[in-house]
């Protein structure tokens, strides 16, 4: 079952009406003059919509996994979470353009607040950004104008970048504020990235070092129309090594934009996610073991269903005597490389 938390920031918009003309001081009929403020409440809800209790459950699910499903859980916690760090809001002019008119940043560092904003009477496009700030591999980009706003992973051009650091979300909101009438809106924010995970059983096999990269991915998403831009070459993702105590399991995780999916670009998740298998390759991990001969074997492991956002996807496999990723499931298919450090052809910083 797919999990939905709920996160709403109050925010209360007080219109500062603009007229043509202005009233006089000394009329004493004042019922034409316009009030000098009016407030306007927003509403807005984090929605996530993960499968990250399902995946966590039915990937992880023997008495020997709890340890890493735990550890995993953990450290996923400040990316599948209903709290907000920061949040930005910007309002857009809908028509020539489309120039941004207003703009407010706030931190937050709460899972409620209230905001007090004034905005001309008019139409608006309305596009909101949460948790930026503590993204180190992402910024907000372009955002002068609403066609171009954009979240975009940095550096660009870089064949290896960090995972991010935060859950990103974002909304767009046609909004119209009208005269003397009272309204409400609700904004809701979805989540732009999502996840990865290699849990590995070494059964025993003595190595040096393991590195794992994903590869795949989007590396823009424009929030105007909820669609991401590819790369024409993929960046390799460091994958994180994640902290599993005394487990002897080893699991790696990276967070990224999504892949793309059967039906193009369009990948925010506002529906229960529904996986589908196919033939292509959508994504796939690289796995560099380094034996105690100080060879390097290469695995690469291809995934042929999308990841898309919101959600998280564990893959699991074991470790041959050759430092060999075996995947467990049979529709991950792999290619391994012995010796790869003496004919590589990736240029991946191990």
């Amino acid at each position: 079952m797919k999990s939905i938390n709920l996160f709403k920031i109050w925010l209360l918009l007080s219109v500062l009406w603009l007229t043509a003309g202005c009233c006089s001081y000394i009329d004493d009929d004042l019922s034409d003059c316009p009030p000098e403020g009016q407030e306007y409440e927003l509403t807005y809800e984090l929605r996530l919509v993960t499968n990250i209790t399902t995946e966590l459950s039915t990937q992880l699910s023997t008495a020997t996994d709890v340890n890493v499903a735990n550890a995993l859980r953990d450290h996923l916690k400040n990316i599948f979470t209903d709290f907000a760090h920061d949040v930005d809001l910007s309002f857009y002019d809908t028509e020539n353009a489309q120039e941004r008119l207003s703009h407010d940043q706030h931190v937050m560092n709460a899972s409620e607040q209230s905001y007090t904003l004034y905005l001309p009477m008019r139409e608006y496009m309305h596009l909101a950004a949460a948790n930026i700030q503590d993204n180190t591999v992402v910024a907000l980009s372009s955002d002068d104008k609403c066609p171009t706003a954009q979240l975009v992973t940095i550096p660009e051009g870089e064949e290896t970048i960090d995972s991010h650091t935060t859950g990103l979300f974002t909304a767009r909101y046609p909004l119209k504020v009208l005269e003397g009438v009272s309204q409400t809106f609700h904004v809701r924010l979805y989540m732009a990235n999502c996840a990865e995970a290699l849990v590995v059983d070494p059964r025993g096999h003595s190595y040096k070092d393991m590195k794992v990269f994903a590869t795949g991915f989007a590396s823009k998403f424009h929030i105007n129309d909820s669609t991401y831009t590819f790369p024409e070459k993929y960046p390799y993702v460091r994958a994180t090594k994640v902290n599993t105590g005394e487990d002897e399991k080893l699991c790696f995780c990276a967070v990224n934009f999504p892949t793309t999916d059967e039906e193009g670009m369009r990948t925010v998740v506002e529906v229960p996610f529904d996986e589908n298998e196919s033939e292509t390759v959508f994504w796939q991990f690289y796995v560099y073991v380094t034996n105690d001969d100080g060879s390097v074997t290469e695995s690469v492991l291809s995934v042929r269903s999308p990841n898309k956002a919101g959600q998280l996807r564990i893959i699991g496999g074991y470790m041959g005597d050759d430092g060999a990723i075996h995947p467990k499931d049979h529709t991950v298919g792999v290619s391994v490389t012995l010796n790869w450090n003496e004919g590589g052809h990736h240029d991946i910083d191990l």
